[in-house]
């Protein structure tokens, strides 16, 4: 599962540039859970950047959730509103699994669009009394990212940015699913 990512310093650009916004992250090459991210949100039609701290702590669970399942997003009690009202976006660079391969010490991988387009991970969006907080959605993986982990990030195409966002949540099951056929760079670190 997705819980760590990348920030270099052509993304703030290549996101603005694409989606015709001003977005600007923090540049940051191992983002990890309790960080500030930047992601993206929808109002009144329009994207907007919207930072947040990466994690929530329900009074129920004795360790910090990163991430939700999105095959069941819409009816789990915790993650379900969050899924209906506050959706969002988290561009990124790479995001990084371990693998054991057999010694002390796990292998880290990278993965990447192969183009190096951003890669915008499915969010939601919790407010508290400091920031919003931010969990990020999970899927299976595809064929070529299985090798390396259980689950991946659930990624939304930039073509289907505006249906993520405008779209009532019985609607996104399409979506709640990678496209086997995505373009995936991956690299040993």
């Amino acid at each position: 599962m997705c819980g760590r990512l990348s920030i270099n310093e052509m993304l703030s650009q290549r996101v603005s540039n694409s989606l015709g916004i001003d977005f600007r992250a923090q540049l940051n090459l191992d983002l990890r859970p309790t960080e500030q991210v930047a992601t993206l949100v929808m109002h009144n039609e329009a994207l907007h950047q919207q930072d947040a701290s990466w994690g929530i702590q329900p009074a129920w669970s004795k360790r910090m959730l990163i991430n939700a399942q999105a095959e069941t997003v819409a009816s789990k009690k915790t993650f379900a509103s969050a899924f209906a009202h506050n959706r969002c976006l988290v561009p990124c660079s790479v995001w990084f699994e371990w693998r054991d391969e057999g010694g002390a010490k796990k292998q880290k991988y990278l993965f990447s669009y192969e183009d190096n387009e951003p890669v915008y991970m499915a969010g939601i969006l919790y407010p508290s009394d400091d920031a919003m907080q931010l969990v990020t959605l999970t899927t299976a993986p595809t064929d070529e990212c299985r090798p390396y982990h259980h689950r991946m990030p659930l990624l939304v195409g930039a073509s289907d940015i505006r249906y993520w966002f405008q779209s009532e949540p019985n609607q996104l099951e399409n979506l709640l699913f990678n496209n086997p056929d995505i373009p995936i760079k991956i690299l040993a670190a």
